[in-house]
């Protein structure tokens, strides 16, 4: 129906068409507002869409965005890997030198701290015996001596004095037999709660001892601590 046509109907029925022109007229309104809406408005789960298929393209192109940060790790590896340098790349470089130095001042500040592993002194104080076994990093003994082998005999070789002639004796033969030149470093473990544990003490700080305490970097103690476990034996009651 064109507007020639409505004029007319609306001259002879103006009550009828008054309605039907307002109502045309707000649909019509609505659909273009409707309309622009759409256009102007899209969804941001499509906008969200569509930056992440552009950042893909990017990344897949080798494109650098426009708004990407000059000084993200990611641009300062890439550079680095072509060649080129960065603030980053020196950022790094300055921490590498920055830990060779403070490596180079610990060797400094502790110039005879040796990482080889040590050497171990098993010293076992029996209450009848005292027995001194020199052992490689590895376990194997090397020297092993009790005071039975310097002439004690039974009932002699428990006590003070024993224990402190052996102690001098191996020491004496550690350095005789050139052992000083392979240790680095010497750990004494000490076994028992026998007289020879303070004898052997008195010979490392003695005069006897002046060439090994040197290399002593640790002290440790071995001794087993029953927890429980089977029944002891009936203690030995004389008289």
């Amino acid at each position: 129906m064109n507007s020639f046509s409505m004029n007319a109907l609306a001259k002879t029925l103006p009550s009828v068409c008054r309605q039907n022109i307002a109502r045309s007229a707000a649909l019509r309104n609505l659909r273009m507002v409707s309309s622009s809406s759409i256009q102007q408005a899209p969804r941001p789960a499509e906008s969200q869409r569509t930056e992440r298929s552009r950042s893909l393209e990017n990344q897949i192109l080798d494109r650098e965005p426009a708004n990407a940060d000059k000084a993200s790790p990611l641009s300062a590896i890439t550079k680095m890997m072509q060649g080129g340098q960065s603030s980053a790349s020196s950022r790094f470089t300055s921490d590498y030198s920055r830990l060779a130095e403070s490596l180079e001042a610990d060797m400094m500040r502790h110039p005879y701290a040796d990482r080889a592993p040590p050497h171990h002194l098993h010293v076992y104080c029996h209450k009848h015996n005292t027995i001194l076994t020199l052992t490689r990093p590895n376990g194997n003994p090397m020297l092993s001596m009790g005071t039975g082998q310097i002439g004690f005999r039974k009932g002699g070789r428990a006590g003070f004095d024993p224990a402190y002639q052996l102690s001098s004796h191996v020491l004496s033969q550690i350095q005789e037999r050139g052992y000083l030149l392979e240790i680095k470093r010497l750990e004494v473990v000490f076994r028992g709660f026998g007289k020879g544990r303070e004898a052997f003490t008195k010979v490392l700080l003695g005069n006897e001892g002046r060439n090994v305490r040197g290399l002593v970097n640790r002290v440790t103690d071995s001794t087993r601590v029953k927890f429980g476990g089977t029944r002891s034996r009936k203690v030995r009651r004389l008289g």
